[in-house]
């Protein structure tokens, strides 16, 4: 089916509804990306699932959309110091976001009752992502965070009995130069200690999502689809 645009309340989606969902999956891009770069992908995993890939709430000043503003010069500069771990960044802007996705999974949770609602975001998608589950009135049945990082996590540590028996998926590259592997270690460590059925998932690669990736989020959501959010999941360490 092709994809149709969708507005809800301030995000505008790129949207793939077929005929028969099994569950629902919210797809959140990068920074300086948008929804024509991951909708496509995603779609192409031929999920028997609703997909929503909305873009980002700004526009980047690089490009592209963003969740909440970056000063980019700040961001070059950091970069340029070598792969990085956001924990303690706090992001200006992060409530508007976690608001506006809210209310999207408000929406797709009432257009598709029933069916496994399952969040997936990549880089500060993915920020976001884990970043409204612990601060909003969120329960997707899974998340999935691809080549992310933790930000605030002052402010995350005392929400995150919230992850608890939740599958995760994890996903970091060994040679990313923008957010470090490490920093995807620790973010798996952190949800794995506070009860999360984490799915660990290092690959060789830069700052991306590999085929390899895609596949391993289409084993999740079928396995939540098929199984409910009580299924088993073993975490696989590198």
């Amino acid at each position: 089916m092709a994809l149709q645009e969708l507005q809800i309340g301030p995000l505008a989606c790129l949207v793939d509804e077929p005929p028969r969902p099994v569950a629902v999956l919210v797809v959140l891009h990068g920074y300086a990306m948008d929804a024509e770069h991951l909708a496509p992908l995603a779609s192409a995993m031929a999920l028997p699932a609703a997909l929503y890939v909305p873009r980002g709430l700004g526009p980047a000043s690089v490009g592209g959309r963003s969740w909440w503003p970056l000063d980019e010069e700040r961001r070059r500069a950091s970069i340029a110091d070598g792969p990085r771990d956001l924990q303690d960044e706090y992001p200006e802007g992060r409530a508007a976001a976690r608001a506006a996705l809210r209310d999207l999974a408000r929406h797709v949770e009432a257009a598709h009752p029933g069916l496994p609602f399952i969040l997936a975001g990549f880089s500060q998608g993915g920020m976001l992502a884990c970043d409204a589950l612990l601060h909003e009135d969120l329960q997707p049945q899974g998340l999935i965070l691809l080549s992310s990082s933790r930000i605030a996590i002052d402010e995350w540590r005392p929400r995150l009995g919230r992850v608890r028996g939740l599958p995760v998926l994890v996903a970091h590259g060994t040679q990313d130069r923008d957010l470090a592997f490490a920093a995807g270690e620790a973010l798996r460590d952190e949800l794995s200690d506070a009860g999360a059925q984490v799915t660990w998932v290092p690959f060789e690669g830069g700052h991306e999502i590999p085929f390899t990736v895609w596949r391993s989020v289409r084993k999740l959501v079928m396995q939540i689809a098929q199984q409910g959010p009580g299924a088993s999941f073993t975490l696989r360490k590198s």
